[in-house]
């Protein structure tokens, strides 16, 4: 009788013995699937916030697409022999609006300021339009467009460092390569004279 249940607890104790490195390791790997759980939720929000930060700058762009033509026939009728700034800021408008993501968008866009600071120079030398109440009201739209872009563009940059650096540290980056996460571009002007908001007041 003893002896049996020396063997009993010798039968447990081996079992225990067993059965420790296997809830050890289990527990091991609950810790890992909950770490990579944590961190590819963090990095997925982060994302989200980038492809938000980006629909605000889509939406001011489109903004700015759109108050284009409406500038351009104000100033048609005044400026007639300015017509090959009228035609490099179509070109210029049409270029942007083609432009997919913050790579293609940046030099475009650039191009679309440097085409409308021309006209805008040019504007100086027509009294009359300067004084239209329509070119005034456009004026002070496409103002405040401009700001408004450049607000949203600060705050894109700033979502995309912020996941950019997530994706390239440890441990995040761990996760980040194998589930897909990928590197964003800022959104940036190609140089430094076409960092300028165009310059549309006259006072």
């Amino acid at each position: 009788m003893v002896l049996l249940g020396q063997r009993a607890a010798r039968s447990r104790i081996e079992r225990k013995l067993v059965m420790a490195p296997v809830l050890l390791l289990l527990g091991v790997l609950v810790v890992l699937v909950l770490w990579f759980v944590s961190i590819y939720n963090g990095l997925v929000q982060l994302r989200n916030y980038v492809d938000n930060a980006w629909a605000q700058i889509d939406v001011q762009l489109k903004r700015r697409h759109d108050l284009i033509p409406n500038l351009i026939e104000t100033v048609k009728g005044y400026m007639a022999h300015e017509r090959g700034t009228l035609e490099a800021i179509t070109k210029a408008r049409t270029d942007a609006m083609k432009a997919h993501g913050p790579a293609e968008a940046g030099p475009a866009e650039s191009q679309l300021s440097g085409a409308l600071r021309g006209l805008m120079v040019n504007v100086e030398r027509y009294p009359d339009l300067k004084a239209s109440q329509n070119f005034l009201a456009l004026q002070e739209e496409l103002s405040s467009t401009e700001n408004k872009i450049s607000f949203a563009r600060q705050a894109y940059n700033d979502s995309v460092t912020r996941y950019n650096n997530k994706i390239q540290t440890i441990p995040s980056n761990l996760v980040a390569g194998p589930a897909g996460f990928s590197k964003r571009d800022l959104f940036e002007l190609k140089d430094e004279a076409e960092r300028a908001v165009p310059k549309v007041s006259f006072a």
